[in-house]
């Protein structure tokens, strides 16, 4: 049996790590919808003026909260529903866990 790439071996093992979602209250009130592997470091990206070009116009006042995922398919489905959401419905989902979130909005 051929041993696999180690290309596919670096695959699977990002597929395997947690992804998280994450919400930025920016300046003006608006709240910022993101993935990321590692929140803390995409924040100081944001923080930076190196993240996104939304972070970049309107700064990060500070991090909401964020989601814990699987992987980043279900990350990927949250975020998107989370974009979809008014600014009252995304406040609404400050303190509840990533799998409430989950179940709240995708299935």
């Amino acid at each position: 049996m051929p041993s696999p790439s180690p290309r596919s071996r670096a695959a699977r093992v990002r597929a395997a790590r947690r992804w998280y979602v994450y919400l930025i209250l920016c300046r003006g009130n608006a709240i910022y919808t993101g993935i990321a592997l590692d929140v803390a470091a995409r924040y100081a990206q944001h923080l930076a003026g190196t993240g996104a070009r939304y972070t970049r116009a309107n700064p990060p006042r500070r991090l909401l909260t964020r989601f814990v995922c699987p992987n980043q398919a279900v990350a990927g489905k949250l975020e998107a529903a989370i974009k979809r959401l008014s600014a009252v419905e995304k406040r609404k989902l400050v303190g509840i866990t990533g799998a409430a979130a989950r179940r709240l909005l995708l299935d």
